[in-house]
């Protein structure tokens, strides 16, 4: 609306409220005086409403309306037509788009004129009594720009202002009215830094809807199912969205102005630097819902052009200890898994994308080995999930701990087991690869797209293919898809050579299953509930080895590994379609060919 009105600006000359013929009756205001002219009122009457608006301080145009004179609508033509004004309806406006940054909001709302727009070096500000020369003159010396003046009716233009005058706080009442919500107890690592805000003081009456807006979007996140909450700050809105079974979906919009107090409020209570907003920010924080439950988040801030945009990740550490029948490996690969993890060393890579469930597979086989008897120690940045019995190490790039300077204090303290967070660079992939070589089992993750390209990926790293060949002896690609809600998922009927085209086999489409589609219910999201593992389970094999050591690339690797009855990640996929538990039309968004 307001690009249109520019616009209009463009192709019209608009001129500025000017008082009218001197000869009139002094007595009234110009806005009287041009409904008298028009015949719109009578004089007498007039000058009687304009002594009363003397009285009450009031305006003019006000004590028309309510009198029952004239419509509103009518006198904002009147005086559009009049004072050669475009007419606007302003309640057609998106109220998040008002810029109130373009003038003082307390001067706008004193003198009842509000600012639409800044084009070419001059300024559109909408008014509801062109008449009002001292209003216009002061809008004119605090901005000392040209006005161009647009015609909106009075009681449209009041309540405008009225609204975007609210505080921000005000507006967050709203959108947390009624939230009484079960919210015990939020602490950080450190305690004491929770009950402090950036001055150092108690949370400042001002800050409270603030923080009950935070607590109320994380108990709504936890209880919706989500594994990610996003808060953006944008030029005209701040946008909260959540990440439910792998789909972002909007949730809330809160005013922007509290931007920055909900940063720092998120950055007090995960141990973060809030005087520090020009670089991205890592920390984590801890819910307490009752004395026996707690969810772990991750917190990670980035400066954007508007502010810092907050992502939280929900760790809850009941999903490290669902064992691996519940993460969705199929017999054969869980076979192969449990047998690569119970060997006495080498290196079991985990590899897939940023959310496929890397860090849960990993915690899950550790959670398989974690005995009195078995010493297992961890670097991560951070460590997602507290896990008892397990030592576990927060990378630190800025003290000097990095993943390689954890793994060399590693081999000093006797471990049996040792997981990396994540390989990153040559001197990582070195320490680790020497520790396999030398009586320990290692699990780390590798950014890569399948299993056969992470052989090549640490290669291209810079590590040597007889030290790959020798330490490496299993890895694992994964993949999250959508779960097919049990409650409302339908058959579907898809043409055999689409069947074909995504990979299934001749000897697979016999006719002995059935496809399903996506329905939507209560119950689920747009037909989809939950989320199912989708995995390629590569042993590393005696022929394999020899095609590493004979720097093979990785369509080598792939087809001898495919040869060996290792399904890719499409094949596994499809092998989910068949099972019943996710559409087809999912597998083919997260997988390739």
């Amino acid at each position: 609306m307001l690009e249109q009105l520019n616009q209009v600006y463009l192709s019209m000359s608009v001129t500025e409220p000017s008082t009218l013929d001197a000869s009139s009756n002094s007595s009234l205001s110009p806005v009287a005086r041009v409904l008298v002219q028009q015949g719109k009122i009578a004089e007498a009457k007039a000058v009687e409403i304009m002594q009363q608006t003397l009285q009450k301080k009031s305006n003019f145009i006000a004590e028309v309306i309510a009198a029952g004179l004239i419509d509103s609508a009518e006198i904002a033509y009147t005086l559009a037509q009049t004072f050669a004004m475009p007419l606007l309806d302003i309640s057609a406006i998106d109220k998040t788009k008002f810029n109130k940054n373009l003038i003082d909001f307390k001067l706008a709302a004193e003198c009842k004129l509000l600012p639409l727009s800044r084009k070419s070096g001059r300024l559109i500000v909408a008014t509801a009594d062109p008449g009002d020369q001292i209003a216009a003159k002061k809008m004119k010396f605090a901005i000392q720009l040209p006005i161009d003046w647009v015609e909106v009716e009075y009681p449209k233009h009041i309540a405008t202002l009225t609204e975007l005058g609210a505080s921000a706080n005000e507006s967050l009442e709203k959108l947390t009215a009624g939230g009484d919500f079960n919210f015990d107890d939020i602490t950080s690592v450190d305690d004491e830094a929770a009950k402090n805000d950036e001055d150092g003081g108690k949370i400042d009456s001002d800050d409270a809807p603030v923080v009950r807006f935070f607590h109320k979007m994380l108990v709504d996140a936890i209880n919706m199912r989500a594994s990610d909450l996003h808060f953006e700050p944008y030029e005209f809105s701040y946008r909260v969205r959540f990440r439910i079974d792998g789909e972002l979906r909007e949730i809330a919009t809160a005013p922007p102005a509290i931007k920055d107090r909900l940063a720092s409020r998120i950055k007090v209570l995960s141990k973060l630097d809030i005087s520090e907003k020009r670089v991205p920010q890592d920390g984590r924080m801890k819910l307490r819902l009752s004395p026996e439950k707690t969810i772990d988040f991750r917190v990670s801030t980035l400066p954007t052009l508007f502010g810092e945009k907050v992502v939280i990740r929900i760790l809850d550490p009941s999903s490290a200890r669902m064992g691996i029948d519940a993460l969705g490996y199929d017999a054969i690969e869980k076979e192969r898994l449990i047998k690569a993890i119970y060997r006495p060393y080498g290196m079991i890579l985990v590899t897939g994308p940023t959310g496929s469930g890397k860090t849960v597979s990993l915690y899950s086989c550790l959670n398989l080995l974690n005995a009195p008897g078995v010493n297992i120690a961890t670097a991560e940045d951070p460590a997602e999930i507290n896990m008892p019995g397990i030592n576990q190490v927060n990378v630190n790039d800025k003290a000097g701990l990095t993943f390689a300077a954890a793994l060399k204090s590693f081999l000093r303290q006797d471990p049996d087991i040792i997981m990396v967070g994540e390989i990153r660079d040559l001197e990582t992939a070195d320490i680790a690869i020497k520790a396999a070589q030398t009586g320990h089992m290692v699990l780390s993750t590798l950014h890569t797209n399948d299993a056969p390209t992470t052989l090549t990926r640490l290669r291209n790293m810079g590590v040597a293919p007889f030290n790959i060949a020798s330490s490496v002896i299993l890895i694992t690609a994964q993949r999250l898809a959508r779960r097919l809600c049990t409650k409302c998922k339908a058959p579907t009927e898809v043409p055999r050579n689409a069947l074909l085209d995504a990979g299934f086999t001749e000897s697979q489409l016999d006719g002995s299953w059935q496809p399903y589609k996506a329905v939507g219910c209560e119950a689920c999201n747009n037909g989809y509930k939950g989320r199912v593992g989708i995995y390629q389970v590569m042993p590393i094999t005696e022929e394999i080895q020899k095609i590493i050591l004979a720097d093979g690339s990785a369509l080598d690797i792939a087809m001898q590994s495919e040869r060996e009855g290792v399904r890719n990640l499409r094949q596994s996929g499809l092998q989910k379609v068949i099972q019943g538990l996710t559409s087809l039309e999912e597998v083919l968004a997260v997988t390739n060919e």
